[in-house]
């Protein structure tokens, strides 16, 4: 009887471990997404373009390990890029 439960207590602890390094991972590409948000309203170019590099790569990374669905991540990325080049547009120009 004790047999059968060895197997469903090993995936409670799977699942808890991967919660865990998954609440990690979403809870850093917010902070960076923030970061980048934060640079395009203070006007800051140069910020707003590393935060953004360092952003596209925690949601690439993100996606690659399957913490978050690729397209959720091309959809995010899109829509940072679009508010980084919108907001520079005139000063490149």
């Amino acid at each position: 009887m004790a047999r059968k439960n060895l197997s469903a207590l090993k995936r409670v602890r799977q699942s808890r471990k991967r919660a865990v390094r998954n609440r990690a991972w979403k809870s850093t590409i917010k902070t960076l997404v923030k970061k980048v948000e934060a640079a395009v309203a203070a006007k800051d170019k140069e910020a707003a373009e590393t935060s953004l590099k360092a952003a596209i790569k925690a949601i690439d990374k993100a996606a690659s390990k399957g913490i978050i669905h690729s397209n959720t991540a091309s959809r995010k990325i899109s829509r940072l890029m679009k508010k980084v080049y919108s907001a520079f547009k005139s000063e490149a120009a």
